[in-house]
């Protein structure tokens, strides 16, 4: 998760970063410093959970412009719909990847899977 420091990990390993938003309810453990460390080989991933969050995502990825990885963005099982989500990506032009959370495609909400 976003929320425990990279810092130490090898900087030789590819570290995906999740970065919570405000309605995954878990925005607060967010560890923003983690941003400034990434780098080429690494992705930043976010959930995006409502049009709120998005807009949220959208204006911490303006604000920290370049980043120097990858931006994965997913629509939240049950909360948004693939496809809204991409629209919303394409009108903004927002330099992200669409990337759809393919376990839960796959098995729903399955524990474990």
């Amino acid at each position: 998760s976003g929320a425990m420091d990279v810092a130490p990990v090898d900087p030789r390993v590819s570290r995906v970063v999740d970065l919570k938003t405000p309605g995954s309810g878990e925005e607060g453990r967010n560890r923003l410093a983690n941003l400034e460390l990434l780098n080429a080989h690494d992705q930043l991933k976010i959930v995006v959970c409502s049009r709120a969050d998005y807009e949220w995502a959208r204006e911490l990825l303006r604000a920290r412009s370049p980043l120097p990885c990858q931006v994965l963005m997913s629509p939240s099982w049950g909360q948004v719909e693939p496809r809204t989500l991409a629209e919303w990506i394409l009108e903004d032009r927002l330099e992200v990847r669409f990337q759809l959370q393919l376990h839960k495609v796959l098995w729903g909400n399955e524990p474990g899977r």
